[in-house]
């Protein structure tokens, strides 16, 4: 095994030790990330546990950040190691393994704003394991944004061929109008097309951004929000020289004549634009979170418990999260290059 400084590290957070997350990491080979090394962030005895289960023979290696980088090679997991409070059996989280979990998140965070590491890659967390640990948590998304003090972040989730992205996130269905105003999307755009120029290549990239409203409002009939807030936003945008389309119905938008023209979606509220994305790809898709000075990349699903330690996990999204961060972290190097 040959160390070398062009290979560059990817740390891998498995998440909830109940779930699938150690499946996930033990399941895929890490080797075949060329140029990266996959680091995991872990408690080891939760991945010997796994693997007895999966009946996977694995050789852990414990390094720290000071170890140097190497190639990856098949039966082998880099591990920089993080003790659990307790080795939670598949499918039965316990809450005592919650500051646990948020420690893990807190080095990655820290590695990669030090110049440690080229990314980071979440796996699936249960968010109500931890609050009802007495910590208030509402999602990797807004905790990253907090421990990296950004303003505004965005979701984006993708596919190879489709990326989403979200104007609001997680809110109820009645607080979403009132959350969107001229300000708040003008920011969501900033971080947009920014983050879709520096880690995806696209100069001008061409983006469609949804209507709020039932066919956009109507001309004003089925809602005034696309007059009186969206498309002002989307003129200044496009007066500027930015390629942005809008606003149109979400109900055409997602139609492949519109899609084969453009680059990203944005989508006003969660459940307008995932629907389409999850439909097509889930198990193929990412969650990244744009406006971090950070990359952070994430799988698409949830921690499954019932299919914790059956080695029916697909690692798909994963394999796919990883690559992206990757995509990402060679499109940023590129920028100074």
């Amino acid at each position: 095994m040959t160390s070398t400084t062009t290979i560059k590290r990817i740390l891998v957070t498995p998440g909830e030790p109940a779930g699938i997350g150690p499946d996930l990491c033990l399941q895929m080979n890490s080797s075949q990330f060329k140029h990266y090394e996959i680091v995991f962030i872990a408690d080891p005895e939760i991945l010997k546990q796994r693997a007895v289960f999966l009946g996977i023979k694995v050789e852990i290696e414990l390094i720290t950040l000071d170890t140097p980088v190497s190639d990856n090679y098949p039966g082998t997991l880099r591990v920089i190691p993080h003790n659990a409070e307790t080795i939670s059996a598949p499918g039965q989280p316990d809450t005592l393994n919650s500051r646990y979990l948020l420690q893990c998140l807190d080095f990655a965070v820290d590695s990669c704003l030090n110049g440690q590491a080229a990314a980071m890659v979440t796996g699936p967390l249960n968010k109500a394991t931890i609050n009802q640990s007495g910590i208030a948590f509402s999602g990797h998304t807004e905790y990253l944004q907090q421990r990296c003090h950004s303003d505004e972040v965005v979701m984006m989730l993708a596919t190879e061929d489709l990326k989403v992205a979200l104007v609001t996130t997680h809110l109820p269905l009645r607080a979403v109008p009132d959350a969107i105003t001229k300000n708040k999307l003008n920011n969501v755009i900033e971080i947009l097309t920014h983050s879709l120029k520096e880690n995806f290549g696209k100069d001008n990239a061409r983006i469609l951004v949804a209507g709020l409203n039932p066919h956009a409002g109507e001309q004003g009939y089925l809602g005034r929000e696309e007059i009186e807030i969206i498309s002002p936003v989307i003129q200044d945008w496009q007066q500027r020289g930015f390629n942005l389309v809008g606003p149109l119905p979400a109900d055409t938008l997602y139609a492949k004549h519109w899609l084969d023209q453009a680059d990203a979606t944005l989508a006003m509220y969660h459940d307008q634009g995932l629907p389409v994305l999850k439909h097509t790809g889930f198990g193929k898709a990412v969650n990244i979170t744009l406006g971090l000075p950070i990359i952070r990349t994430s799988v698409d699903h949830g921690t499954a418990f019932d299919l914790a330690g059956t080695g029916e996990a697909n690692t798909g999204s994963m394999i796919q999260a990883i690559k992206s961060a990757i995509e990402m972290a060679d499109n940023k190097s590129n920028q100074f290059n």
